[in-house]
């Protein structure tokens, strides 16, 4: 098996725990902000267990580690925003905006990168709009905000795999995120000083919390975040953003069994469905006709 192809398998299997992290998020009781505050620290203090974080940490430059911090912020905003749009909606609308990704990062890699925008990225991540649209499509009206909040999460996704693209290859991949997960960890906690009650993040969650909170770092956060950053040294990030662009189809699929959310799917979702798959599947088979363009060297 090539490189590519293991990545692409790697990926999908980071997809499918990913797939678990809304409905975690429904199940856990915390606010959005409490939630992964916990969630990005559990996450750092097992990473700060492994020597060879500590050493890779060291070894990083004042300018490399500042960028991974502003990465990690990204992904602390994907985070939040994610989250509020679940407390605003559901699990499923919250999941389903982040099929909205595709289509952004294909005009934000190209300014990040420098490089001019590729058609036929564009083509394909609009080709996935009527789909999010679809499965959307019918949300009750107090569920729009969430929708504006899911579509805002959907941005910095699509910012923050850009950004990972291009600084990947110049650490090991549990150094990154203890650096990117780390300042996102910093931040919050002086966020945190800035609210009434501040106290409250500090507060022991209770035992079902807990036990689901270590689920949610250690089982969908740590082990395919790594995952992840490792295949994305194979693959560009708008092929890996495809791959992700299933994880709404586990979402709403779970949610159907865990959360009962077959409310709020119709004929529509089945149909958007369909186009999400087409379009995951249509850009492995059309990069097999023509060499993928590294965003970095």
């Amino acid at each position: 098996m090539s490189p590519a192809a293991k990545a692409h398998w790697q990926l999908h299997f980071c997809v499918f725990l990913w797939g678990f992290t809304s409905i975690l998020g429904k199940l856990i009781s915390l606010g959005a902000l409490d939630l992964v505050w916990w969630r990005m620290l559990l996450v750092v203090v097992a990473l700060l267990c492994v020597p060879r974080v500590w050493r890779g940490l060291r070894s990083l430059s004042l300018g490399l580690l500042l960028a991974y911090g502003g990465v990690g912020l990204v992904l602390t905003a994907h985070w939040l925003t994610f989250y509020w749009a679940i407390n605003l909606a559901n699990a499923s609308v919250a999941a389903t905006c982040l099929a909205l990704a595709p289509v952004l990062l294909s005009l934000v890699e190209p300014v990040i990168a420098g490089r001019p925008v590729n058609g036929r990225e564009l083509v394909l991540g609009v080709a996935a709009v009527p789909g999010v649209a679809m499965v959307v499509g019918g949300v009750p009206s107090e569920m729009r905000v969430g929708v504006i909040v899911g579509a805002m999460s959907a941005l910095c996704v699509a910012v923050f795999g850009a950004l990972n693209k291009r600084l990947i290859r110049e650490a090991d991949p549990l150094t990154i995120m203890c650096a990117e997960l780390g300042a996102g960890t910093i931040v919050l906690s002086f966020v945190v000083t800035l609210r009434p009650h501040a106290g409250s993040l500090l507060r022991v969650p209770d035992l079902r919390d807990g036990i689901l909170l270590v689920v949610l770092s250690m089982v969908c956060t740590l082990l395919p975040f790594a995952l992840a950053l490792a295949a994305l040294r194979h693959v560009t990030a708008f092929a890996a953003q495809l791959v992700v662009n299933l994880e709404p189809v586990y979402s709403i699929l779970l949610a159907i069994f865990i959360l009962g959310e077959q409310h709020v799917l119709g004929k529509g979702f089945y149909a958007g469905v369909a186009i999400v798959l087409g379009v995951v599947l249509l850009y492995p088979a059309m990069s097999r006709r023509s060499p993928v363009r590294q965003s970095f060297k």
